[in-house]
């Protein structure tokens, strides 16, 4: 458990330092009764893009250039970099600068001796603005949420700086259930698509904020080597990580973690987790469940049988086996 910081400016930020990674999740385990459909697993997701016990690992190292090298850390890791854009594939995303201000009031107006719980907190602030905004309160429990969590990693001050609200107006128009719909459309498979199997073709949407943000892949075939066919644009020109397709791989036998991605939608069509990516998938640090078809999978394992929404992460590590020896020395 991380030593409370002390030093925040602010009593909130010092209340948040309180609430480690048990807590959160203690935390998100209440709030994800609140949140709507569309955002339960984004929301989740999220939290696992972005975890506090990474984030404290690299703040107490003496060295943490060092320490990302030595977890082989690639990409945008840090929350401070990206805290406007951090979170667009989150339905919420929608109402961010409303709910960065509604969070900054109640930051403001914080007294310690109101003895209110994180969950409650979070959900009195959404409660509050939803009222406001006349919206439903659920649209934006998980955005607050994460709105809560900024601040602890990045600070007041940087939280501070400008929101903006980073999806275009055709994609913002859309409703929740559109998105849900959306999400559980398979492709037609043409008029004899019943007798196929092999040659069934299923959409991965990488982006839904995005109508390009798609490849087609084979029955099941491998997001990562689906993704690897997508030769529509020179990948490695806009992120070094992707050496070929929009996910970035540099194995095909779950060993690298470099293909880890977020499932936004279509989960149960995925196949189930193996002994093998179940180890890995831990042993990287991304998620610690038995579940057989989770929220994090290894692009590189999950072989689809119909067309799924997913979330790319925008950076990669190993870091699970050092923070189990973290723990273990405390």
């Amino acid at each position: 458990m991380p030593t409370p910081d002390t030093s925040a400016k602010s009593p909130f930020e010092n209340f948040l330092n309180k609430h480690d990674e048990e807590a959160w999740s203690a935390t998100l385990t209440v709030l994800l009764r609140s949140i709507h459909e569309v955002d339960k697993n984004a929301t989740q997701i999220w939290f696992a893009f972005f975890p506090l016990s990474l984030f404290h690992a690299l703040k107490q190292a003496n060295d943490s250039q060092k320490l990302a090298e030595e977890l082989l850390l690639r990409g945008k890791y840090y929350l401070k970099d990206q805290t406007n854009t951090s979170h667009t594939f989150l339905y919420g995303h929608r109402y961010w600068p409303q709910v960065k201000d509604a969070v900054e009031k109640h930051v403001a107006e914080f007294n310690p001796a109101d003895n209110l719980s994180l969950s409650d907190q979070i959900l009195a602030v959404a409660e509050d603005l939803a009222r406001k905004m006349k919206i439903d309160q659920s649209l934006i429990v998980g955005i607050t949420a994460v709105a809560f969590m900024t601040i602890q990693q990045v600070g007041l001050e940087a939280f501070h700086a400008k929101a903006e609200m980073l999806i275009d107006k055709k994609h913002a128009r859309k409703s929740p259930e559109q998105v849900l719909r959306e999400r559980a459309k398979d492709d037609s498979q043409g008029l004899f698509g019943f007798l196929k199997t092999i040659d069934k073709r299923w959409t991965v949407t990488y982006d839904e904020n995005n109508e390009t943000a798609k490849y087609r892949m084979r029955n099941i075939q491998d997001l990562a080597w689906g993704a690897a066919n997508d030769r529509s644009q020179n990948w490695s020109e806009i992120n070094p990580r992707l050496r070929e397709g929009p996910i970035p791989v540099e194995c095909r036998s779950a060993s690298c973690g470099t293909c880890w991605v977020g499932i936004l939608g279509g989960g149960e069509k995925l196949s189930d987790v193996a002994v093998r990516e179940g180890k890995k998938i831990k042993e990287f640090g991304y998620i610690d469940t038995a579940e057989p078809r989770p929220l994090i999978r290894l692009a590189c394992q999950a072989q689809t049988h119909g067309a799924v929404s997913i979330v790319i992460p925008p950076w990669n590590g190993v870091f699970g086996k050092y923070l189990k020896a973290l723990k273990e020395l405390d």
